[in-house]
């Protein structure tokens, strides 16, 4: 499969290697190709464009951006994107520091990233996933605990079936919490995610949905 990813940080070169390790075919989109030079070295069967071409190149797109960004970066993205699934990571982290290790969303309590970007772009079949863990254990987590959940919420059955099979290849079992309204509360898990790192610089965990043997 073709992927589009847009974003060029952590996340999305993390991701990408995933994809690539799993046959693939990647092309990173980015306003900055130089700052990819070096992971282009070690992964020398990506491809790298703009954020446009990405969208066009892919069959899925991960939107893996800056939360501050990611209605600009989807934008940039054109009506390359039309009807495709799009797998959303972005929480919406404002640019304000952490308080007592909580961090600060722009977003308020009856709302969600998610659905903010879906109002905006009807067209795409968004999913939010990969939101609730730090990219070193995004791609085939190795935890005491065994497989991980990764909580995946959006409108669209379909494309929430097709990430579950991309996040079964890579280590997780999905727990699926409903349409874009769940977003709502999958997102401030980054939150707790986020707040043992701050506390104790511990930043290798997970979280995992548990029943009843």
């Amino acid at each position: 499969m073709k992927i589009g990813i847009l974003g060029s940080g952590g996340v999305a070169t993390t991701l990408a290697a995933g994809f690539l390790a799993h046959g693939h075919e990647v092309m990173l989109g980015t306003r900055e190709p130089a700052k990819l030079g070096a992971w282009r070295a070690s992964h020398p069967n990506a491809q790298v464009g703009s954020v446009a071409e990405a969208a066009a190149f892919g069959q899925i797109a991960v939107l893996a951006a800056k939360g501050t960004a990611a209605d600009a970066v989807l934008r940039s993205a054109g009506r390359s994107l039309d009807g495709k699934v799009v797998i959303d990571t972005t929480n919406p982290i404002a640019d304000a520091p952490p308080v007592q290790g909580v961090l600060q969303f722009f977003t308020g309590p009856n709302e969600s990233l998610l659905e903010r970007l879906q109002q905006s772009h009807p067209t795409l079949r968004l999913v939010k996933a990969f939101s609730s863990v730090g990219q070193g254990l995004m791609v085939h987590p190795q935890l005491a605990g065994g497989r991980p959940s990764m909580f995946i919420a959006g409108d669209d059955a379909a494309a929430k079936a097709e990430v579950t099979r991309l996040l079964d290849a890579f280590g997780w079992d999905s727990e699926d919490m409903g349409g874009a309204v769940a977003a709502r509360a999958i997102e401030p898990l980054c939150m707790l995610w986020c707040i043992p790192g701050f506390a104790r610089n511990d930043w290798t965990h997970a979280f995992k949905m548990l029943r009843p043997a």
